[in-house]
């Protein structure tokens, strides 16, 4: 989806009255000797919302990683967060740690923040709980909880024009996008957009989705000089791998995506002149592409159960003259036609690929931001594993938008390689041609993924969740209804 970059500023954008700082220091009785203290402080509010940020001091034992709870008394909502994972069920709030700051010594303290929204008074929470023990009094810590019964992700290959697991059976890729490890890391605010704990991963498996695509940014990955350290490099890579852990615990399959790249591009349909990843390329770079998935390959490459989708959506058809000058650029690179900066082809990529000793399934999206397969099988890159697919992006609002086209287009594509709608949508805040997109694709027995699992306003773009517990809006009640049905 070609979404404007967003930034958690936007929850505050606007006319904002800065008020007084309230910060709940850490009490305990006298003479008590607390396991932990909290300190709670409203840096600032607003009409309706306000900012927050809590201080935890690890007083007895050292932890490897942490949790902390607290609940809120007027119907306070986190919306954004950052240096914990934060979720909200109801009242209660969570912050667990990232897995740069989960090891928290006897003495040891770790700050994080949020946004959150208001409607009314804003009291402070009066009891938080580490790892399940009431920090600021004196207490034991009460047994730990056993971890969630999950499943497993079947491994992936190609057969022919299906895609299948170790046994044969065929598996239809069913299910959403989980957008924000894209834009949140180069905007210097996070890595995810909303929490990515197992309780966000388990509201996406309820849907009964079994496959999930997690957009990533290659400036994040390879940890370049201009991201944040924090939520870059090895930071982000396990923040990654975590993710794909828990999605695959529920039995989905991770897509794991190349969304935002470098490379400046000022030309027809330019998404910004920024040379940094900061919003969709008409392609790849060589300058740092390539790399980028020789390392995810190299990550993930003993793992078949996780899918590669080389680039979100190409669109060389909007620099260069001809369209086959544009397919020419699509799978070789080079020097093309209207970009600036050396591209990387498909070729290249399955090439870093499979260098890398990953045999992993790979997805290939064509021109008009992957709306175009017209000419895919023409130019398709060759795989010595024979494990690649192509991929496919249709919204209401694209040219190859209609049953006549995907007739035309797509079937003699779907007739020779496993065909994967990576993202379909709409901008109507409905479902009405979702639903017929699905059917399409239903009856080919084909793959789809709605876009996205995200809590944007949907006049700004298709978000199918209202809430990051599941709750979905207008067009995501769609989704949510077919995917129940097919995968009972």
């Amino acid at each position: 989806m070609r979404h404007p970059p967003r930034s958690v500023l936007l929850a505050v954008a606007g006319t904002v009255t800065l008020l007084a700082s309230v910060t709940v220091p850490a009490v305990t009785a006298q003479g008590a000797t607390p396991a932990c203290t909290v300190e709670y402080s409203v840096t600032s509010q607003w009409d309706t919302g306000f900012q927050g940020s809590v201080k935890i001091t690890n007083i007895k034992a050292a932890l490897s990683s942490w949790n902390l709870t607290f609940d809120f008394a007027n119907g306070q909502k986190v919306t954004q967060g950052w240096n914990a994972k934060w979720s909200q069920s109801g009242t209660t709030v969570t912050a667990a740690n990232e897995t740069w700051n989960g090891s928290l010594g006897t003495g040891a303290s770790v700050s994080a923040g949020f946004l959150g929204s208001r409607s009314g008074s804003n009291s402070v929470p009066t009891t938080f709980k580490l790892n399940g023990t009431t920090c600021n009094v004196d207490t034991d810590p009460p047994p730990t909880d056993p971890p969630p019964t999950t499943g497993k992700a079947p491994a992936l290959h190609v057969s022919g024009n299906k895609l299948v697991d170790a046994d044969g059976k065929t598996r239809r890729l069913l299910g959403v996008n989980r957008s924000g490890g894209e834009f949140m890391c180069v905007q210097g605010y996070g890595i995810w957009d909303g929490p990515a704990d197992d309780a966000a991963v388990a509201a996406i498996a309820d849907w009964k989705a079994n496959a999930v695509r997690i957009p990533l940014n290659e400036e994040c990955w390879l940890g370049l000089a201009n991201i944040k350290p924090e939520y870059a490099g090895a930071n982000y890579i396990n923040a990654v791998k975590d993710l794909v852990a828990r999605v695959e615990a529920h039995g989905m399959t991770p897509i794991v995506e190349l969304h935002w790249s470098y490379g400046q591009y000022t030309g027809n349909s330019a998404g910004c002149s920024d040379v940094h990843a900061t919003c969709q390329k008409p392609m790849p770079d060589m300058q740092y592409t390539p790399s980028f998935w020789s390392s995810v390959a190299g990550t993930f490459k003993d793992d078949p159960a996780v899918a590669f989708d080389l680039f979100n959506e190409p669109y060389p058809d909007r620099a260069t003259s001809t369209t086959t000058q544009a397919w020419q650029c699509w799978k070789d690179g080079g020097t093309c036609p209207g970009i600036s900066y050396e591209v990387a082809g498909m070729q290249d990529l399955v090439d870093s690929i499979r260098s890398a000793g990953a045999k992993n399934v790979i997805l290939a999206g064509g021109l008009a931001y992957s709306n175009d397969l017209s000419q895919w099988l023409t130019y398709k890159p060759t795989d010595p594993t024979g494990n690649l697919a192509a991929a496919y992006h249709v919204y209401n609002f694209n040219t190859c938008a209609s049953e006549s086209c995907w007739n035309s287009t797509l079937a003699p594509v779907a007739a020779q390689v496993p065909l994967v709608a990576g993202e379909i949508g709409e901008n109507t805040c409905s479902h009405g041609f979702v639903d017929q997109v699905m059917k399409w694709f239903d009856d080919r027995n084909l793959s789809y993924l709605g876009w996205t699992w995200n809590t944007w306003d949907c006049s700004s773009g298709p978000s199918l969740i209202s809430s990051y517990d599941g709750t979905p809006t207008a067009y995501g009640v769609g989704l949510r209804d077919h995917l129940r049905a097919v995968n009972p």
